[in-house]
């Protein structure tokens, strides 16, 4: 008997990971709260890049989050990604992350990028950048993203990348990425 309550109680089960995830601006307090938990984890606990993980351009962003969907109902943030527009046109992408969990759930990167540029796109984008950790350049190039320059920030090399807004929206929005990714991965 004791082999069997051992085995129910063994932790060397993974963890719950739900394959329904939904993109969209954050509108709930939960969201928002659990957007910046994330942040700081990922940017200040994680990679320990920023001290502190909110700065002057949070008050004026769009909270975008990826949200994990147990049974149709979201129930944790698990990626996030913020747009700000510092001038009429030009705006800026930013915090881009992703739960650890749920970094090879494939399409979550994906599908934050493109609501966030095209939700810019929507309201008046006409340039589109971000600040790219160099790690992740050859990812955004993918996504039809170019390199303007290379720069150092933190402490570690960054690109400096501007979106080929055309390309955008190249997924649909707003919708369970369950679908697609099932439809991609055959």
């Amino acid at each position: 008997m004791a082999e069997h309550l051992f085995a129910l109680t063994d932790d060397s089960f993974p963890d719950f990971r739900a394959d329904d995830v939904l993109v969209k601006p954050a509108s709930e307090a939960w969201e928002k709260a659990e957007y910046f938990a994330l942040r700081r984890r990922v940017f200040s606990e994680e990679q320990q890049l920023l001290h502190q993980d909110k700065d002057e351009h949070d008050f004026q962003a769009i909270p975008i989050v990826a949200l994990a969907c147990q049974c149709g109902m979201p129930n944790a943030v698990v990626g996030a990604v913020r747009i700000y527009q510092p001038q009429p046109g030009l705006w800026y992408g930013g915090r881009l992350c992703v739960a650890a969990d749920y970094r090879r759930h494939s399409m979550i990167g994906t599908a934050l990028i493109n609501e966030a540029v095209s939700r810019a796109r929507d309201i008046g984008c006409e340039r589109f950048l971000a600040t790219v950790q160099q790690s992740n350049e050859d990812y955004f190039q993918r996504l039809h993203w170019r390199t303007l320059e290379h720069i150092e920030l933190h402490g570690q090399p960054h690109a400096v990348m501007q979106v080929e807004l055309q390309h955008y929206p190249f997924m649909p929005r707003e919708i369970s990425l369950l679908p697609l990714r099932a439809r991609r991965h055959g």
